[in-house]
């Protein structure tokens, strides 16, 4: 199976650079590997030009409509095969991730997509999270479901259609409903340590609106989208103080970091 990975960035040199250190760093290196480049200053399209790049990088450098239109760009350039979003920042979390993620889908046939654990920030600790989708609680939101550690196969991103400009920070949620229908297997293993400095996580209320906005769109509305949001503010809040922090870290000790 080709692995392919699509890099949007905009104006962060030092974030992209941490991320292709680690594609670089693979035993088995992707087929291809897109850098959608929608920065506004030339520090990103400079840097190409000084430093050679593998024959499997491709830099496309012109002005985006924000995150969905970058990623859209990429998916539409890249060929088949199976694509993972890798931000400027994120980084892929061992030199052996592909190679894993290669074995793994040369031993499940007629999968579209597939999703493991990531490492993150949470409560001011790094934690690895990470669960098999469940269609049934679709309704949560993408908690346990990362998008980076999501490999997409091309023909479910046609089918399924492009990421919506109209939404900021929830269009992979919002994709995410849209393939579940999609065959899918999950592979549990950790591939990506998370950037935390990104708008998912500066913005992470509004990320919650966004998220019950999209679900009540497909669904209409839902009390139990509601009430999981309120327990997802609830957590949100408490982690900013220091008993929240501290009942976190007890409930991570009994490997509670998934509930």
């Amino acid at each position: 199976m080709r692995l392919i990975i699509i890099t949007i960035c905009y104006n962060n040199l030092p974030d992209l650079l941490r991320t292709i250190e680690s594609v670089d760093a693979q035993t088995r290196l992707p087929d291809e590997h897109w850098i959608i480049n929608g920065s506004s200053q030339m520090d990103i399209a400079n840097w190409f030009i000084e430093h050679p790049v593998p024959t499997f990088r491709k830099i496309l450098n012109e002005p985006d409509n924000g995150i969905s239109d970058a990623f859209n760009k990429g998916i539409q350039l890249a060929g088949s095969g199976m694509i993972q979003l890798l931000n400027a920042g994120d980084t892929l979390l061992n030199a052996s991730v592909l190679a894993e993620v290669d074995a793994f889908l040369q031993k499940i046939k007629d999968v579209s997509w597939i999703s493991g654990k990531i490492v993150l920030k949470r409560g001011g600790a790094w934690i690895e999270i990470g669960k098999a989708f469940d269609q049934n609680k679709l309704y949560r939101g993408m908690r346990s479901i990362a998008h980076p550690s999501w490999w997409v196969h091309k023909h479910a991103y046609q089918k399924a259609g492009p990421y919506q400009l109209q939404y900021k920070i929830a269009m992979d949620y919002d994709m995410m409903c849209r393939i579940a229908h999609e065959p899918y297997a999950y592979f549990p293993l950790a591939m990506v340590r998370f950037d935390d400095s990104g708008i998912s996580t500066n913005h992470y209320l509004q990320s919650l609106q966004e998220n019950q906005q999209v679900y009540e769109s497909y669904v209409g509305f839902s009390l139990k989208c509601r009430i999981w949001q309120l327990r997802l503010r609830s957590l949100h809040y408490a982690l900013q103080t220091y008993p929240g922090k501290l009942l976190f870290r007890m409930k991570q000790k009994l490997g509670g970091e998934n509930w």
